[in-house]
């Protein structure tokens, strides 16, 4: 790798690390509710070993390295430099670093997917790790585990993905002649046995058979407790016929086994029977590996309505398997914010008039809206590779189609920032008004995005054969094509299995040109306290309003960074979805946003958005992109999807070779979170916190015992 483009994979300098504000929602809870969250934080957090080992071989060294280096010098850092002869220039890259793999919980961007190297050297790296034989072999399990710390030479190594392409992956671990098809084919053949696959791993063995890793405490659960009763192996079909699959349980074991534990404890301080139900279905499924005990937890969970402490962990999101399929460790637990939740409440109340305003009809919309629980919530811990604005969850189809689903905003992530930050691509004439609305209008984004993106539409489906949730007869008109829909959902698939890699980013983007779309509805404004709710774009509104289309077209243009020239290949879920808007926003017509620069070079580059035009221009372009991408989820039209998709998301040489390095230029370090833990202190349940700094990012991990 060349030294300029080596450049683009080091460390940021500094980290931009801010404090995750809780203390006064903590502190309001009664005794046995900050006990019920202190066990919850627990099962979150020591899931931390399970994310690093879903990243990368190195991961899980590396975060040894730092917790062996922090004991052995007692967060005393310029003591260990003093002692080891390290330099504090050398010094401080090492804490960049720290901060943000841990941050990140891994070596590869939790929000991008690209690796990220130490500044300092691979020698200096070496002289501070001499202080003790632990942290020594600590380094030397860094290095040489997977690609090791330091590896650049291979840049497809450098991004997760396939290992058939090249990239790194842990979701197929010691498989490096694994190929997409077999993925495929084995995935397919499960799906048919109604076996999920979000806790699970797949290894390819010497002998071309195959193994399916499945995270459990037991290593051989009996047969009552398995998703597949008593079957040890299947028979492989089709290209792997004469190949077998062997299921192997206790991927994780000593983690799970502490994460049941856990559980088992939350359960004894819930508030009813039905969180102790689903803390004790959470306990059988991280004890015995069953999803089917997950997604019962998760039934239990929509039934929790409005508690006062929110939580979920388990492997949820498959953003990062490159198949789009199995699911990262993550889990938080949360104090709600009832102030900011009576806003959600009302949009919840409001979806049912909202909702047709969407550009299908209600062929392609849930026979009832199942309203959801919708909080904003304060987050006390969220262990994982990075934490969202929002959430909205289960990811499974059938319970959010039939039982519904919860929506949350996480507030005190929305309002962390550091100060006079710099926000590049805004013009100077707009710098104002957009730091004043920037907040609100994502809140707003973030609210429609997860109640009425993810929280809408219908899959048509062959629930059984001979058994559809639509009149298959006479089926609906495809508004897109004006002819009745050909295309569904057969027994077995889900909107995951037929969508394969592009099912997140494709979701996300459909739930971010609903939030598009409804943000333009002046009585959605007025619920979250901006305007009387009539048409005005000259009123605080319709600032909002406007700072929102001028948020997305920025995030359209930083999304460049998250795109990989060597591979061609989006490295982020949203990012991709937020450049395919800006797109269209560019295609809307009569120069409604134009990217203008006085510069050959781009470097003063800045997004023109006719405020004017949003209304007239900017939500019809968004309203025709969003009924194809709708529509095409709905009937399974997969091939029509990906074609959309790749087109909307293509990135050309002027996007690519010209403007990409100028976002690299101005491109800010993404925050990472220090988060306080809880400790029992006597008979008390006591909130730690540390400061928003490096040395506090180390030590609040080191602490947590994990």
């Amino acid at each position: 790798m060349d030294p300029k483009t080596k450049q683009l994979y080091l460390a940021d300098a500094p980290p931009n690390v801010v404090k995750l504000e809780i203390k006064p929602h903590f502190e309001a809870l009664t005794d046995k509710q900050k006990r019920y969250a202190h066990h919850i934080s627990r099962a979150s957090f020591l899931g931390t070993r399970v994310t690093l080992r879903q990243v990368s071989p190195e991961s899980e060294p590396i975060y040894d390295l730092i917790i062996t280096l922090y004991k052995s010098c007692k967060g005393e850092w310029k003591t260990l430099a003093e002692r080891t002869g390290t330099s504090l220039q050398d010094l401080t890259s090492f804490l960049e670093y720290a901060t943000q793999f841990l941050g990140n919980c891994g070596n590869y961007k939790g929000f991008g997917d690209s690796k990220f190297i130490p500044r300092l050297s691979q020698e200096a790296l070496r002289k501070l790790a001499s202080c003790s034989p632990e942290s020594e072999k600590a380094l030397q399990k860094a290095m040489t585990a997977g690609g090791g710390i330091y590896e650049t030479k291979d840049t497809a190594l450098m991004h997760l993905g396939y290992p058939q392409d090249g990239h790194m992956t842990a979701y197929y671990p010691d498989s490096p002649t694994i190929t997409k098809e077999e993925i495929s084919s084995i995935g397919d053949l499960l799906e048919k046995k109604k076996l999920l696959l979000e806790n699970t791993r797949l290894r390819k063995t010497s002998t071309g058979d195959f193994e399916l890793l499945i995270a459990s405490a037991e290593s051989n659960p009996a047969p009552a407790n398995r998703d597949l009763g008593d079957i040890d192996y299947l028979d492989l079909e089709a290209e792997l016929a004469g190949k077998k699959l062997k299921f192997v349980f206790g991927d994780y074991s000593k983690e799970m086994e502490n994460i049941s534990n856990e559980s088992g404890k939350a359960a004894e301080y819930a508030n009813n029977d039905v969180q102790k139900s689903m803390h004790e279905q959470y306990r059988r499924s991280f004890h015995t590996g069953s999803i089917q005990a997950f997604k019962e937890s998760q039934r239990y969970w929509i039934r929790d309505k409005g508690p006062m402490v929110e939580c979920n962990y388990g492997f949820i999101e498959t953003y990062r398997d490159p198949h789009g399929v199995r699911g990262e460790w993550e889990g938080f637990v949360a104090m709600v914010n009832q102030e900011r939740t009576r806003a959600f409440g009302k949009l919840v109340e409001s979806a049912s008039s909202m909702i047709p305003k969407l550009p299908w009809s209600s062929d392609f919309e849930k026979d009832k809206f199942l309203s959801p629980d919708f909080t904003s919530l304060e987050v006390l811990s969220f262990a994982g590779s990075g934490i969202p604005a929002g959430i909205n969850i289960p990811n499974y189809d059938d319970i959010r189609q039939n039982l519904g689903f919860k929506n949350v905003s996480l507030g005190n992530v929305l309002s962390a920032k550091s100060p006079n930050e710099p926000i590049p691509f805004i013009r100077a004439a707009d710098d104002v008004l957009y730091r004043k609305c920037r907040d609100p209008a994502f809140e707003v984004q973030v609210g429609i995005h997860e109640l009425l993106g993810h929280g809408t539409g219908k899959l048509l489906q062959e629930i059984e054969p001979g058994v559809y949730n639509f009149d298959h007869v006479n089926p609906p008109i495809n508004p897109v094509t004006n002819k009745p829909v050909s295309t569904w959902y057969k027994p077995g698939q889900t909107w995951s299995s037929v969508f394969g890699p592009i099912a997140s980013s494709y979701e996300e983007c459909r739930a971010e040109c609903v939030a598009m779309v409804l943000g333009c509805d002046f009585g959605i404004l007025k619920i979250f306290g901006f305007g009387t709710g009539k048409e005005d774009m000259n009123n605080e509104a319709g600032d909002v309003l406007y700072v929102a289309y001028l948020q997305m077209a920025r995030a359209g243009v930083g999304a460049l960074e998250y795109w990989d020239p060597q591979s061609r290949k989006w490295g982020q879920a949203h990012m991709q979805a937020r450049f395919s808007i800006l797109r269209t926003f560019m295609d809307a017509g009569d120069n409604f946003v134009e990217l203008k620069a006085s510069r050959d070079d781009l470097s003063d580059l800045e997004i023109h958005l006719d405020r004017s035009k949003i209304l007239s221009h900017g939500r019809p372009a968004v309203e025709r992109y969003l009924q194809k991408l709708h529509v095409y989820k709905s009937t399974a039209d997969v091939e029509a999807g990906r074609k959309l998709y790749d087109e909307v998301t293509g990135v050309d040489e002027w996007w690519g070779g010209k403007l990409r390095p100028v976002v690299l230029e101005k491109k800010t370090p993404r925050k990472v979170f220090v988060q306080a833990n809880t400790v029992l202190e006597g008979e008390d349940m006591v909130l730690r916190e540390y400061e928003p700094t490096m040395e506090g990012m180390i030590q609040s991990f080191a602490e947590r015992d994990i």
